[in-house]
């Protein structure tokens, strides 16, 4: 029941804000949107957080992480817009060793990822065979 009062106070304070009304409300759908897809955002995580469990990445971390993974799957953003952004966060609310942990887990994510999001160039095809 905590956690319930906890997302409607995120959610308050994001509506609070003095940022434009479209921004507040893409705060909120992303809010939502990662709360929704977070069993496969955490999927992802385990796969590439390589020797450590979600549980014990500090919760600063774990959550950034999340967002970024969920950003990457909606493939609106190019994946290294993504990873920047993320590492911004992370050099501004984590530790200092934080950035380069995340920076990997997030570039492995991606690199799973990317292929269906179309982002990335296409191999070089094989020339015909005669």
């Amino acid at each position: 029941m905590q956690g319930l009062k906890s997302l409607d106070l995120v959610r308050e304070f994001i509506m609070d804000s003095d940022d434009p009304l479209d921004t507040r409300v893409t705060a909120r759908e992303f809010l939502d949107g990662v709360l929704d897809n977070r069993d496969g955002c955490d999927q992802l995580l385990s796969r590439h957080a390589k020797h450590w469990s979600l549980s014990r990445l500090a919760l600063v971390d774990r959550n950034i992480l999340r967002l970024a993974v969920h950003e990457l799957r909606q493939g609106q953003s190019p994946k290294k817009v993504v990873i920047n952004e993320a590492l911004v966060l992370a050099q501004e609310f984590s530790t200092t060793e934080s950035p380069r942990f995340i920076n990997g887990v997030l570039d492995a994510v991606s690199r799973e990822i990317a292929p269906s999001r179309g982002d990335e160039p296409p191999p070089n095809p094989q020339p015909p065979q005669a």
